[in-house]
């Protein structure tokens, strides 16, 4: 991320233009009052200028530009300068005031991935987090993430933090936004949805093909590793009507989970509105909504008359899991995770047909975004 106001030269003091016109008027030897005369306004206006009161608005500086000959755009920067500087300092005094907000974040993990600058002071990165977050003050980032219509699956055992929470949706935004996706198609999708569950068997580079793949169904997928106090296995956006955000986390490291995750999404993306943002803990607790995505990315990946059939005929041992899974063209890992779900199988039984992954974090190519 481009700190803009971190490289910027914002200088800490910055005198009053009024300051600059009383030296002037004294180095050419010109009264106030006859200055006030010649620019056609009160001596008490000038008065109120010079002692920083009052602004030089700019149909003054157009004066000040005849009868000085100082350019009207000198002072007009001259006065803008000040003011953005007063700002400034009514706004750190604000902030300053409000610095545990800071602790509810996970600031050390942002700054790892290159989100936030180092070494920098409690104020500093009070500014850069609501600069990250594209808010103007706190109160605009409560009012804006504490009310966003977030769909969680409520459970007793959510423990997901929003600050966190937020911080991890807003790393998928940033990665996703500059992502060039064709307009989202349902039927494009559906399809898809298709090749990316045969994609399930392969064992590399498959991230770079199930994203391309979305990219061109108009689903930007991400992948950001799991926060602090996040507690999130994936989410689901609409950044515009025609793009949809997918982030998945990576969570349990394992392919039972993240397939399970990603079809669960791509159910939001296809059965429900797009005004929502759906974020998935994976705890036990289930929305109607939930559900349906849960049902859908569990019929997709083992379609359930196979999976009857195969519970009906066979012995469940490693053998007949792979030779069930070839048949249907699913990873065996994807049909152990099922298994194990649906207590076929306790959840420590061939565990070592589960591939485990680790993909490497994205979150610092969007540092300019």
């Amino acid at each position: 991320m481009t700190n803009t106001a971190t490289n910027q030269y914002n200088p800490d003091y910055v005198i009053h233009p009024g300051e600059i016109l009383e030296e002037t008027l004294e180095a050419r030897n010109i009264k106030k009052s006859t200055f006030a005369k010649k620019c056609g306004i009160s001596a008490k206006t000038v008065s109120l200028i010079i002692h920083g009161q009052a602004s030089i608005t700019s149909e003054m500086a157009i004066k000040f530009e005849r009868v000085l000959g100082n350019s009207a755009s000198l002072w007009i920067n001259l006065n803008t300068d000040y003011e953005l500087m007063m700002a400034r300092k009514a706004d750190q005094l604000k902030l300053k005031s409000a610095l545990a907000w800071v602790k509810n974040f996970p600031v050390k993990k942002l700054v790892e991935y290159g989100l936030l600058p180092k070494k920098q002071s409690q104020l500093d990165t009070l500014s850069n987090l609501l600069q990250f977050f594209g808010v103007g003050n706190i109160e605009a980032w409560n009012k804006y993430y504490q009310h966003q219509n977030l769909t969680y699956r409520k459970s007793p055992t959510f423990k997901g933090n929003l600050h966190s929470i937020a911080a991890w949706v807003r790393i998928g935004e940033k990665l996703a936004n500059p992502i060039d996706c064709s307009p989202f198609s349902k039927a494009r999708f559906k399809k898809t949805l298709n090749l990316i569950r045969k994609i399930t068997t392969e064992t590399s580079d498959f991230q770079e093909k199930i994203t391309k793949l979305c990219q061109k169904a108009g689903i930007a997928l991400v992948f950001v590793p799991e926060l602090p106090k996040a507690h999130i296995s994936g989410v689901t956006k609409w950044l515009t009507p025609d793009k949809a955000m997918i982030i998945l986390s990576l969570r349990h490291k394992v392919e039972d989970h993240l397939w399970f995750t990603f079809f669960h999404e791509a159910a939001h993306i296809l059965l429900h509105g797009k005004t929502e943002v759906f974020i998935d803990d994976q705890s036990q607790s289930k929305s109607e909504k939930e559900q349906e995505a849960d049902n859908f990315a569990s019929n997709i990946l083992i379609p359930p008359k196979q999976l009857e059939q195969y519970l009906l005929k066979k012995r469940i041992t490693q053998a007949t899991i792979c030779e069930f899974a070839q048949e249907i063209d699913i990873s065996p890992g994807v049909l152990v995770g099922r298994l194990q779900h649906d207590k076929h199988i306790p959840f420590n039984r061939f565990n070592l047909l589960k591939r485990k992954f680790n993909f490497a974090p994205q979150c610092k190519s969007c540092m300019t975004n």
